[in-house]
């Protein structure tokens, strides 16, 4: 398929095809649009293009898998998580970290900024588990403006919420969210 011919079309409604006729065909548009994207995130993890090349293929090959058995609703976020968690899954699995780590910073520095991109990796992670509970409005309105930048008028214009609607389901995104970390921080606490 041309993927040009398709660009006036949503994320939403290609995933909507897809789940309405399970045709690969508009998976393949979708995984098109994020290419550069995944390339980048890889890159940035593992600084080596042919390793960062390869790593995009099995990111796409687990995408397509997961997609045949789970229903996602933003396809952005929802890859960069997959493949981030991939390419950290290799530094674990290669028992080894990223070169700008092992070489320039001091062992306490690095034990420091290792647990710092834990706690960072965890809270990321927190957050993406909590959109994912949040009603469909709320999860729509945050996605829209906090992950891909759309301003209050923008998110109106796209959803058909009204302006008052979308700083509504925005905020308490926001605050469901916060409470989400806050339990989960609290939890981990308890544990420790």
């Amino acid at each position: 398929m041309n993927n040009k011919r398709y660009a006036h079309i949503t994320d939403q409604e290609l995933l909507q095809r897809y789940y309405a006729d399970r045709n690969k065909d508009w998976l393949g548009i979708l995984l098109e649009r994020y290419t550069l994207l995944l390339l980048g995130v890889c890159m940035k993890y593992l600084k080596q293009e042919d390793a960062a090349r390869d790593a995009v293929q099995q990111i796409f090959l687990k995408a397509i898998t997961e997609l045949e058995k789970y229903k996602v609703d933003y396809i952005k976020s929802w890859l960069y998580m997959i493949a981030r968690n991939h390419c950290l899954m290799q530094f674990r699995d290669k028992n080894r970290f990223p070169v700008e780590i092992t070489e320039h910073i001091q062992l306490a520095a690095e034990e420091e900024n290792l647990n710092h991109a834990r706690e960072k990796d965890q809270l990321l992670e927190w957050m993406h588990e909590g959109l994912q509970d949040l009603n469909q409005e709320q999860q729509q309105c945050v996605t829209l403006f906090y992950l891909e930048k759309n301003t209050y008028q923008q998110i109106a214009a796209r959803t058909g919420y009204s302006l008052p609607q979308v700083k509504s389901f925005i905020q308490n995104g926001k605050r469901n969210l916060k409470q989400l970390i806050q339990r989960r921080l609290q939890q981990m606490a308890k544990k420790s």
